[in-house]
């Protein structure tokens, strides 16, 4: 199968390169296009002294934007995989191949998640995540272990729908909402590095408002959507 993996970069000039020659040292053929959003440091410049395949947004669109674009690539360049792989170094490259056997084995969607076997903690972060969790359950009756990981695939049909449909970001309503029509979920276990440089934007705050953000959509918006 034709895989593309999506890599959203947004000031990670610290990272962007670890994050690429690992990709190369462990999966030298697989494809692979950042999404430069608009960086205020020197992300575009490091993918261009190093001649890697990039494409800088003219315009900060946010993640969701900047993976949507990633999906427009994949589809116009006929993939049959498109997988989110985050540009702080977070996620291992190993993972890949699994992905691609869930999409492969008949999964629209499929998550690298860090608790289908292993615990979740009891942390701020985690207990949102849990929350989230039980709204997708309760709303769809699947349960998600880990709805907030940003390792995810999807498949051909599904890379078209996000790549030109208002309304699609990488988030876990989005997730509930195919779960409503009828999407096939699957979830490996992964290990996840911890962010080496830079800064997240989840922090204290931000992680309680992107809860009840999730929250409020999942419970009481994505069943109204068509």
């Amino acid at each position: 199968m034709k895989v593309l993996l999506i890599i959203p970069a947004y000031n990670e000039e610290k990272n962007i390169k670890r994050v690429i020659e690992n990709l190369k040292v462990n999966l030298p053929n697989c494809d692979y296009i950042i999404i430069n959003d608009c960086s205020s440091d020197r992300t575009g410049k490091v993918c261009e002294q190093n001649h890697y395949n990039f494409i800088n947004l003219p315009v900060n669109l946010g993640l969701a934007g900047a993976v949507q674009a990633g999906y427009k690539y994949a589809f116009e360049n006929d993939y049959d995989v498109a997988i989110q792989y985050d540009g702080d170094g977070q996620h291992r490259a190993e993972y890949i191949p699994l992905l691609v056997e869930c999409i492969q084995s008949g999964a629209n969607i499929a998550i690298g998640s860090r608790f289908v076997s292993a615990p979740k903690p009891y942390n701020l972060r985690m207990i949102g995540s849990r929350l989230i969790a039980f709204s997708i359950k309760i709303t769809t009756g699947v349960s998600v272990k880990d709805p907030t990981s940003g390792m995810r695939a999807i498949d051909k049909k599904l890379i078209k729908e996000f790549a030109y449909k208002m309304n699609y970001p990488p988030e876990p309503d989005t997730i509930a909402y195919q779960l409503r029509k009828g999407a096939i979920i699957k979830e490996i276990q992964v290990e996840m590095d911890e962010r080496i440089e830079g800064e997240s934007y989840l922090g204290m705050a931000n992680s309680i408002k992107y809860m009840m953000r999730m929250l409020t959509s999942i419970l009481l918006i994505q069943g109204f959507r068509k």
